[in-house]
């Protein structure tokens, strides 16, 4: 079971994270909101709950991994990093400005911390199944935690990578899939329909959960839980809203890829603070 006192921390940093991510795109100009307001409580909880990681000590070889195949919401990766203490808060500012750590997209060589480039939408899950893969043969003792989209799923190179993970039934691999809906020209069910996805994932032979991805106690219960499967890979199915938190960002596909104004932005910031308060009621 978890303690009220340690869910309501981790709702905190996550609401803490929210409004990093709308600081740093608007300042920037550029960048990708939903789906990193989406995922922050996702975020919130690995970071500062799950992740075997130390900040001082980045490369230590038997440290968690976590793998950023959709790339494009490392805005709440960074975020989630400087809370964490990998590098100053005031870096943050500095997201895709030339001659920045922090890129548009994760770059590994980069900023320690970051385990792999990110970008090419696919590209991430077989990157990370190679390191889960590393791990099961080596007999390191780090858990692979990748995260990944619903709408990179449409990338066949995504379901190679699956259906080796469960036929070589590899350990301590957990893939958190960001299912919001939403791709950048429009909503999933219509680009191309991925349902009944738990029961695509069961077939490649692997272990699932579904959740509410934006519910603290799920998922704190669903990660708790997929740490303690060794006899297949995981993945846990995370129903998301894009932008959540920002009233008028959630559910629109079209915030998918669009920074606020300084206007958008302070109404961003009140409609956050409006929501947290009252869910802390």
């Amino acid at each position: 079971m978890t303690s009220v006192e340690e869910i309501t921390k981790l709702k905190e940093i996550s609401f803490e994270l929210r409004k990093s991510v709308i600081k740093m795109l608007t300042h920037a100009k550029s960048g990708h909101a939903a789906g990193s307001l989406g995922m922050a409580d996702i975020f919130a909880a690995l970071y500062f709950k799950f992740l075997n990681i130390n900040p001082k000590n980045p490369y230590e070889l038997n440290r968690d991994r976590l793998i950023l195949s959709n790339g494009h919401i490392c805005p709440v990766l960074y975020a989630s990093m400087s809370k964490k203490g990998f590098f100053p808060e005031e870096e943050l500012l500095t997201f895709r400005q030339i001659d920045s750590r922090l890129q548009g997209h994760p770059h590994n060589t980069s900023l320690p911390g970051v385990e792999n480039s990110s970008g090419p939408l696919g590209q991430g899950i077989s990157f990370g199944v190679g390191v889960a893969m590393n791990a099961q043969i080596t007999n390191y003792k780090y858990k692979t935690f990748i995260l990944g989209s619903d709408g990179e799923l449409n990338e066949g190179q995504s379901w190679e990578a699956i259906m080796l993970a469960g036929a070589r039934k590899i350990p301590g691999l957990i893939l958190i899939i960001d299912k919001n809906n939403i791709q950048i020209s429009g909503k999933t069910q219509e680009i191309l329909d991925l349902d009944p996805l738990n029961e695509k994932f069961e077939s490649f032979g692997w272990y699932v959960l579904e959740i509410d991805g934006n519910n603290m106690e799920e998922i704190y219960l669903a990660i708790s839980k997929s740490v303690t499967i060794i006899s297949k890979p995981v993945v846990i199915i995370a129903n998301t809203i894009p932008g959540f938190g920002v009233d008028f960002m959630e559910y629109k596909f079209e915030w998918h890829g669009k920074p606020p104004s300084e206007s958008e932005a302070k109404l961003a910031i009140e409609s956050l603070e409006k929501n947290y308060k009252n869910e802390k009621k």
